[in-house]
């Protein structure tokens, strides 16, 4: 089997397992939500969860205001970004492995020239930014082939200082209720 046949499968067999575990967790989503009871590691599951989505929705956002109302918001927000920024990797890989997928939108130009010209900084600013972009950051990130270190690093600083706003911002609120 030539080298270019054997990228291209494997290319094609990341975009499926991606794929798939996509749709699964957003058919499954309902189910996801009875994660809570297992404290922080339910926190950091869920956002991996929900994370872990390409482009369908699974809102992992509003367990981490719930539950920072519940537990410390500060480890919340680790927890739940860590587990964001792991997640993310599914749209790196989909990124990896279908390069020409999305190539022709006119957000994945946009998004592609940031990407070339402020490289993590581009990866950063999207995670902490609540938007349904980021799945295509990270896809970008994997077709242009940047370390996944440096897609991991970024990712989880914009991810953990978002989680924060949501952690601190849940405990406010409940906090007017008391």
């Amino acid at each position: 089997m030539k080298p270019e046949t054997r990228t291209t499968l494997l290319r094609i067999a990341v975009l499926v397992f991606v794929v798939g575990i996509s749709v699964a967790l957003y058919l499954l989503r309902d189910r996801v939500q009875e994660l809570r009871g297992f404290g922080y590691t339910g926190v950091f599951l869920i956002s991996l969860f929900s994370s872990a989505t390409v482009i369908l929705p699974v809102p992992g956002v509003l367990v981490t205001s719930m539950m920072g109302a519940v537990f410390n918001p500060f480890w919340v927000a680790v927890a739940a970004g860590a587990g964001a920024a792991l997640g993310e990797v599914s749209g790196y890989l989909a990124g990896f492995s279908g390069q020409g997928v999305a190539q022709k939108a006119e957000i994945y130009v946009k998004l592609e020239a940031w990407m070339r010209r402020y490289g993590g900084l581009t990866v950063l600013v999207l995670a902490f930014i609540p938007n349904p972009l980021f799945d295509v950051a990270g896809m970008i990130a994997g077709a242009l082939k940047m370390p996944l270190w440096k897609f991991l690093g970024f990712c989880l600083i914009g991810k953990i200082a978002k989680m924060m706003l949501f952690a601190y911002g849940g405990d406010s609120v409940m906090k007017l209720f008391e």
